[in-house]
């Protein structure tokens, strides 16, 4: 009797045991050199306690992947390169296991600040059966950008928002809000007069049935247009940055406005086309913004989740504290200023440790390509993951494509979030679903850092080199 007993809680034991892992891979970049892979083939295991324990009993949210924005000018500037040298690019992102591994990206709806110039699928008034839509623009521009990305990787998802309704659904009949900037105002001037400026608080798009219900389906237009190419977009968000008034493609919304729209012309319309809405893209640490949308029932059972991006990263704690179970996305991270330095990599970081701490489950970094500058149509700089030369026709990968790989190439759709515990805290920390783990770290410090990671019942030794991301991957 005793003999059985015994066998049976070895047993239990057995099955409720820690697993062992080894480090097999770990990756570092430097601002001077990036992604320098060793590959180990012994444990360097320690008896000393550990730095960092990553808690892999105690997962958090599942992760839908990574991504940026494809966007016109991102086109354009890849078509200035030779073609091998543009499909390796897209192959780099693109291609499961092979660079990034991108497999969740944005696009918008029509034009936004960094299309050629300004555009929408109808700009001929009062067409409310919207007769004349079409979206030829894209074809020259969005539709091969995207249908070249899907062929490295045919699963990837897409989802959308529009900057700006076509001008004659808005109150003052114009693209923007807001004039140029008088600096702006001789090379990129938008010719918005004064009477037109919006606001934010207010609603821009005409609040009127009509006006609503064309809108409705001009995105329904818009997702079959795009199903026509052969093009699957499967969710969507009504408006980008609602609350911004800027001097490019932009329109404000109020909460009880997106409200109305989403929850009796929208929702209704995405549903019978199998398109899922998420409330967004959402730029103010106001979490009532949200709250304003999810409490209305008519609206809320449409939404399935929110998407954040800029002073929005404020909110986020908040509404995922108060819908634990809503799902949230990272929609844009913040754009730099063309020079895509160093420094800006280690506030991408940061960002990165805010967002995926506070829930999110997908993360977007946002221009895919620029020319050199990174200046848009509208005269300001932002950074991207590939600078292109428009004179020598050649190409690189800067830092924050660098930063972006050391996660999205390891971190696969499914895993999930850990939390860790320890005296070095500057991390983030993964569980694939295939059980390997990820923890990304930097060190910050001018000296090498020696610490030690216990995961499972294994504790094992590393050293960082100085200012270095280092993604170590244990098996």
């Amino acid at each position: 009797m005793k003999k059985y007993i015994f066998i049976a809680l070895a047993s239990i034991q057995l099955i409720y045991a820690a697993p062992t892992y080894k480090v097999v891979t770990q990756v570092t970049t430097t601002e001077q050199k990036a992604w320098q892979e060793t590959r180990f083939t012994k444990a360097k295991t320690t008896n000393k306690k550990a730095t960092v324990e990553v808690l892999i009993d105690k997962p958090l949210q599942t992760i839908e992947g990574f991504g940026a924005c494809f966007n016109e000018l991102g086109w354009t500037s890849l078509s200035l390169l030779p073609e091998t040298d543009r499909q390796q690019i897209l192959k780099e992102l693109f291609q499961p296991n092979t660079g990034a591994n991108f497999t969740i990206c944005r696009m918008p709806v029509g034009a936004n600040d960094f299309s050629r110039d300004w555009y929408s699928y109808n700009e001929t008034d009062g067409d409310f059966g919207m007769e004349f839509f079409s979206i030829k623009n894209d074809t020259e521009t969005l539709v091969p950008f995207i249908k070249n990305a899907l062929t490295y990787n045919p699963h990837l998802k897409l989802w959308a928002s529009p900057w700006s309704p076509p001008t004659w659904m808005k109150c003052n009949k114009h693209y923007a809000c807001r004039p140029s900037e008088a600096e702006l105002a001789t090379k990129f001037k938008n010719n918005l007069q004064p009477y037109q400026l919006g606001k934010e608080g207010s609603n821009m798009f005409i609040q009127d049935p009509r006006y609503y219900d064309a809108y409705a389906l001009y995105f329904s237009k818009f997702i079959e247009a795009y199903r026509t190419e052969g093009i699957n977009i499967s969710m969507i968000m009504p408006q980008n940055e609602f609350n911004s008034c800027q001097i490019f493609p932009s329109c404000t919304w109020t909460s009880k406005g997106l409200s109305t729209f989403i929850g009796k012309y929208l929702g209704p319309k995405m549903e019978k086309l199998g398109v899922e809405i998420m409330h967004g893209t959402m730029e103010r640490p106001n979490a009532a913004l949200v709250d304003t949308v999810l409490n209305d029932q008519v609206a809320a059972k449409y939404v399935q989740g929110v998407g954040f991006q800029w002073a929005g990263k404020s909110a986020v704690g908040d509404i995922h504290s108060n819908y634990p179970n809503l799902k949230l996305y990272q929609t844009e991270q913040e754009c730099g200023d063309g020079k895509n330095d160093w420094k800006h990599t280690v506030h991408a970081w940061e960002l990165m440790k805010h967002y995926f701490r506070n829930g999110v489950s997908a993360y977007m970094y946002w221009n895919i390509s620029l020319e050199d500058g990174g200046f848009s149509r509208w005269g300001w700089q932002q950074n991207s993951l590939v600078s292109v030369n428009p004179e020598t026709k050649s190409y690189k990968f800067n830092h924050e494509y660098y930063l972006m790989k050391h996660l999205s190439h390891f971190v696969k759709p499914g895993a999930k979030m850990l939390q860790t515990s320890g005296s070095f805290d500057n991390l983030l920390a993964f569980i694939n679903p295939d059980k390997t783990v990820v923890m990304i770290g930097y060190n910050m410090s001018n000296s090498y850092f020696n610490f030690s990671v216990k995961v499972g019942d294994s504790t094992i030794s590393l050293k960082i080199k100085p200012n270095s991301f280092n993604t170590i991957l244990f098996k």
